[in-house]
């Protein structure tokens, strides 16, 4: 009520609307300066001026002086109100030409303009509230009276007359007093509901962050295939071309020894048929002297020239099988650093494998901290840790050197290290290091100890750690842990045959653990 009667304050009585540009004249009375300047025009030449509002008379145009105070005035309100426009509700009556509704009675169940609010009845039966479409609703729906009570045991809002009806006796609050209750509980619920979108939204950024990484991981592989691809197709071209010019070479060797050959067993068949020829006279000849006389004829097919140019011709031989065999190793090279090229296994980024979490800890969205929580409710699975509060790693080591590190800073009460998949999940035997499968560093309080197959070795006291450096050489059978204080300090270094490939383990049962960074290559 009361924005409704500033609202009517600050209305020019020559336009009914509220003041644009309000400037006073000296009677006191505000008007629009576009308005009174027009009521002055009109006055011009009538031997007076007269102020609209009161008739006060000024023998000259009287000055217009600009209301700065009254101006701001209305700026304000006008930038608390709500844009009546933009409701789309308008005025009941107004049936000319639509005007905004500057409020709604819910007892004529009526939208009323500023015009029509000023001569709408002030009686307390008439309850203004701000536009809508249905102020029936704000009415019982069996008394038709205004709605001004909330009954708790109903949760329906009633009239006085359902006081001394059907809601006799029962719980009854103002509809103010209930209103504020249910947006306590609402602003509880919001809370919630915030608090769990920051977690989403973590959520959400955290898999983007995966998924770049992820992406920009396939486009350096990408880039390393392709250049050894581009590699091995250069290889490839350098080596036809060396084949093809070595084949070229020998066959045009293997054409000139042929050649050659083939010109002296042409002469040497002409030389033949000559004889030949000098044989078939002598033996068509009937002089026995003739023929007795003529020099030995029986060594003219000699066998050695044959077998001479039989083996020059073997001698030129096909095609070199060596050259073959060079090809082939070569191509084998090839193949082989295609297999070193492609099968490179870089270090991943160290993630904790929530399917193996115990129900009494907690991972964070982005998969790198465990911290100590209530019960989870995650379901039973032969992976999850079942009483201890405990998680392994998603990724595993089967090779190579690594090292990983994680933030001990916030707990007084944990335990980390490597183990097999095949720990136990269940019972003692689950713990990092009281069994064969795993190896581990724990601290309880200021107490520090390595642990392996149930056998506790202590540390030296007063050790400054608050990360804590793993640190596996798989093939020598090496696991060692570092305090990284300043200097790093080296606690203790298993060694074993590792058999399995090794998940990193946490344990925490106070407080939370964090892994730092991702996975390293370890050189020593």
């Amino acid at each position: 009520m009361a924005s409704a009667d500033l609202r009517q304050e600050l209305d020019c009585s020559i336009c009914l609307n509220i003041y644009t540009d309000p400037v006073t004249l000296r009677c006191g009375h505000n008007f629009c300066a576009d308005c009174i300047d027009r009521v002055l025009d009109t006055q011009e030449g009538s031997g007076a001026y007269t102020c609209p509002e009161c008739r006060a008379e000024y023998k000259k145009r009287p000055a217009l002086i600009r209301n700065i105070t009254l101006c701001n005035i209305v700026g304000s309100f006008l930038y608390i109100q709500p844009d009546q426009e933009e409701t789309g509700i308008f005025c009941t009556y107004c049936v000319d030409s639509p005007v905004p509704a500057a409020k709604s009675c819910l007892h004529c169940e009526a939208s009323l303009c500023d015009k029509h609010l000023r001569v709408h009845s002030k009686s307390a039966e008439h309850v203004l509230s701000d536009p809508t479409t249905t102020p029936g609703n704000r009415k019982c729906s069996v008394h038709r009276k205004i709605l001004d009570f909330y009954c708790t045991d109903d949760s329906v809002c009633i009239c006085a007359y359902c006081l001394i009806g059907e809601h006799r006796g029962h719980g009854v609050e103002m509809l103010d007093e209930a209103s504020e209750k249910m947006k306590e509980k609402l602003r509880i619920v919001l809370h919630k509901l915030t608090t769990k979108r920051e977690e989403t939204e973590k959520r959400v950024q955290s898999l983007q962050e995966r998924r770049r990484d992820n992406q920009e991981n396939a486009a350096v592989v990408t880039e390393k295939v392709t250049a050894l691809f581009r590699d091995i197709r250069r290889q490839l071209e350098d080596l036809e071309k060396r084949v093809l010019s070595e084949i070229s070479r020998q066959e045009e060797r293997f054409l000139l020894s042929v050649s050659d050959l083939i010109q002296q067993l042409e002469i040497k068949k002409d030389e033949l048929s000559r004889k030949m020829r000098h044989i078939e006279e002598l033996c068509n000849m009937s002089d026995p002297v003739t023929v007795l006389q003529e020099p030995d004829t029986c060594d003219l097919c000699d066998t050695e020239d044959n077998e001479r140019h039989d083996n020059q011709v073997n001698s030129a031989g096909d095609l070199d099988a060596g050259l073959i065999s060079g090809t082939l190793h070569t191509l084998s090279d090839i193949i082989t650093g295609i297999n070193t090229g492609i099968y490179v296994k870089e270090p991943a980024d160290l993630l904790l494998d929530v399917n193996t979490a115990a129900n009494n800890v907690h991972i964070s969205g982005d998969m790198k901290t465990v911290s100590t929580s209530v019960n989870q409710n995650h379901p039973v699975t032969i992976e999850r840790f079942q009483d201890k509060p405990l998680v392994l790693s998603t990724g595993s080591f089967s090779s190579g050197r690594y090292y990983w590190e994680v933030d001990v800073s916030k707990s007084v009460s944990w335990r980390v290290g490597m183990c097999y998949p095949s720990i136990a999940r269940r019972g003692d035997q689950s713990l990092i290091g009281v069994n064969n499968k795993s190896w581990g560093l724990d601290r309880t309080g200021d107490k520090y100890s390595v642990i392996h197959n149930s056998r506790q070795i202590w540390l030296p006291d007063n050790i400054p750690c608050d990360r804590v450096r793993i640190c596996l050489d798989y093939e020598a059978g090496q696991l060692s842990f570092y305090s990284l204080c300043d200097p790093i300090r080296h606690l203790h270094t298993f060694t074993a045959t590792f058999t399995e490939p090794l998940h990193a383990a946490l344990g925490v049962w106070k407080g939370c653990l964090m892994i730092s960074g991702g996975v390293k290559t370890w050189e020593k």
